[in-house]
């Protein structure tokens, strides 16, 4: 599988392996169907996989350090999130957590962007994961905490690059207004992108995507189905987009698009991998796969055969935004 780099930033995989899932995101996986989509990935060439204390309350790290366990290590990139920091609640153990994660709520989600609390959380994961070094440590969603993250918590981060306990840092968020902030006003190396470059939504066109090509910031594209709307071929009327039941309009948009897509014998979900890679500073997206088979299903669709006059029907179609 070919990589791509921009900057100073490492070479990723154009597709890498979101981990929430395996952090029992909505329900239950188990430890074998976590290794399998693991392995998967990695007999299919990627060699990028990102994570977050976030997912499954460090759940999700720790499967993923023992699916690497043995495997050579300068031969992937591992990235992973602060600024959620997890405090223990040994008395809610009895209960769930309750952010959306099939997890005993042993921990608390804190929001610390300090350096104390930035360098107690690498020092967790690192154990999690079972490594000496993450390749790439992104601010986690700083939206209400632009002030302190975008100065203590950069600085920090930036700190640990130069000791060479991190190669990459940057943020990972759902929006590309703060991202460009970032971008223009910090030292970063890589942003995550989640939904805001996708067959639906090219918003980070008006702002991140432009200047992370002129700056030399990498963007690795998160979020792809727009919570999973674009992730079936036939767009069901109770598919889900940002979290919450699709509006109609948005529904008949994303049949319109798949039907584009079928006239050229390509499915929506096939689209949906591809095209944030068609933008020059997007270096990988990253897809989320709870086992073996969802993993083979997302290495698929990046493999399909897609042909230009699909990508030039939906621009002339007005469905999607050319590149300039």
């Amino acid at each position: 599988m070919r990589s791509r780099t921009i900057g100073r930033a490492p070479a990723l995989t154009a597709l890498g392996l979101g981990t929430s899932a395996l952090g029992n995101l909505y329900r239950e996986t188990t430890d074998d169907e976590a290794a399998a989509a693991v392995a998967t990935m990695w007999d299919a060439g990627v060699r990028y996989f990102d994570s977050a204390p976030h997912y499954g309350l460090g759940l999700a790290e720790q499967r993923l350090g023992s699916a690497l366990q043995g495997r050579p290590r300068d031969e992937y990139v591992v990235s992973t999130k602060v600024g959620r920091a997890l405090v223990p609640t040994p008395e809610n153990v009895g209960q769930l957590d309750d952010d959306g994660f099939h997890v005993p709520a042993a921990f608390r989600r804190e929001w610390d962007f300090s350096r104390d609390g930035i360098l107690r959380s690498v020092e967790q994961s690192l154990k999690r994961l079972g490594l000496d070094r993450v390749d790439v440590l992104y601010l986690h969603d700083p939206d209400n905490h632009w002030a302190e993250a975008s100065t203590t918590g950069i600085g920090t981060l930036i700190e640990l690059r130069d000791q060479g306990v991190v190669s990459a840092v940057g943020a990972g968020m759902n929006q590309s207004g703060m991202l460009a902030d970032f971008v223009r006003e910090c030292d970063v190396d890589l942003v995550m992108l989640a939904g805001r470059y996708t067959l639906l939504d090219q918003s980070a066109l008006d702002d991140l995507l432009p200047l992370a090509l002129e700056r030399g910031v990498g963007v690795v594209a998160a979020g792809v189905y727009n919570s999973g709307l674009l992730s079936k071929a036939v767009v069901s009327d109770d598919a889900f987009y940002e979290y919450r039941a699709a509006p109609a309009e948005v529904l008949e948009r994303a049949r319109a698009i798949a039907r584009v897509c079928e006239s050229y014998g390509v499915t929506l979900p096939d689209a949906a991998v591809q095209f944030p890679l068609r933008h020059p500073a997007v270096v990988s997206a990253v897809l989320g796969a709870r086992d073996g088979a969802q993993a083979q299903s997302g290495v698929e669709r990046a493999a399909a055969e897609i042909p230009d006059a699909l990508w030039l029907e939906l621009e002339e179609q007005g469905y999607i935004r050319g590149v300039s």
